[in-house]
């Protein structure tokens, strides 16, 4: 763990103010070191507890760390009494990751109505009413946040997969081509693009953003799966079959999901004897695991 200065208690210099001090907290944060960033802006609260920065900062870095029932509780206190949107949509994350989906709505709903505007609290707000399945509503406040921040491809991921929730991927479609042209290398742009294509039946333009995808991402399972989807479809079978046995690679999770999606597929297969399913994913090429003999596997046409 790297570690940064002492916090300037009765000892230390008393040139240096807090706030600077909670700056090392924010770098700790960018740079991916959430532990650090709470340890620091902690050290800050045990001089002032009611620091609202320092609170905003130990929030956001429990909720790095996957620990958002314990952030709840400062963020609430970070925002208490005060008008910023940031600290209602770092709140409003925190919530909707405990499950409180309608206090973060309302939480949200203040934040979007703040000033001056804060781009990502329509992000979480789009992000958050496509999961409670409101999907016109989530494009609504996106598109009021791209008037805001014309520039911010994230808002342009989101609009684009909540048109592809509603199944509108002509809109869709425009969406991420928007975003591709501010962000190019943006994976989640290309794997939603890739979808958006997949969903019609475009197959060779899906498995194009699929390669990109897979190109800055190469461990992403889901992305292996479609592109195998896709390739079957198109009539590429030995590329599409390996395309499964990559996403079974890992642990058992990784094989599961790629027995029930190969076995989902229009040209997939299952099997009677899971030894032979393994012996196939694994890359066996004995006549009992190649696709298309007689054993103890018949076809699957879903």
């Amino acid at each position: 763990m790297v570690m940064g200065p002492p916090f300037p208690g009765a000892g230390a210099s008393a040139a240096i103010r807090p706030d600077d001090f909670l700056q090392q907290a924010v770098l700790a944060l960018d740079g991916g070191r959430p532990m650090d960033a709470e340890r620091i802006a902690a050290e800050v609260l045990k001089a002032n507890p009611n620091h609202a920065r320092a609170l905003y900062l130990v929030g956001s870095a429990l909720i790095m760390q996957g620990r958002a029932m314990e952030a709840v509780r400062p963020l609430e206190a970070a925002a208490r009494g005060r008008h910023d949107a940031e600290f209602d949509t770092m709140l409003a994350i925190a919530l909707r990751q405990v499950d409180r989906r309608e206090d973060a709505l309302s939480r949200l709903k203040l934040a979007t109505k703040r000033r001056p505007p804060y781009a990502p609290a329509f992000k979480e707000f789009g992000y958050l009413l496509v999961l409670m399945e409101r999907y016109d509503e989530a494009v609504e406040v996106l598109n009021r946040g791209i008037e805001i921040a014309p520039m911010m491809p994230q808002l342009f991921i989101q609009l684009g997969y909540a048109h592809l929730s509603r199944r509108d991927c002509a809109n869709a479609k425009i969406a991420f081509a928007r975003a591709l042209e501010i962000s190019p290398r943006s994976q989640d742009a290309l794997f939603g693009m890739a979808k958006a294509h997949q969903e019609i039946g475009e197959c060779g333009p899906a498995a194009e953003y699929f390669r990109r995808s897979l190109q800055i991402n190469p461990n992403d399972q889901a992305a292996w799966l479609h592109l195998g989807h896709c390739l079957l479809e198109l009539g590429q079978l030995d590329a599409g079959y390996n395309c499964f046995r990559t996403a079974a690679r890992g642990d058992a999770k990784h094989y599961g999901n790629a027995l029930t999606s190969f076995a989902a597929a229009n040209r997939g297969r299952f099997w009677l004897k899971p030894s032979a399913a393994m012996r196939f994913l694994r890359g066996d090429n004995t006549s009992a695991s190649a696709p298309g003999t007689d054993g103890d596997r018949r076809p699957s046409h879903v």
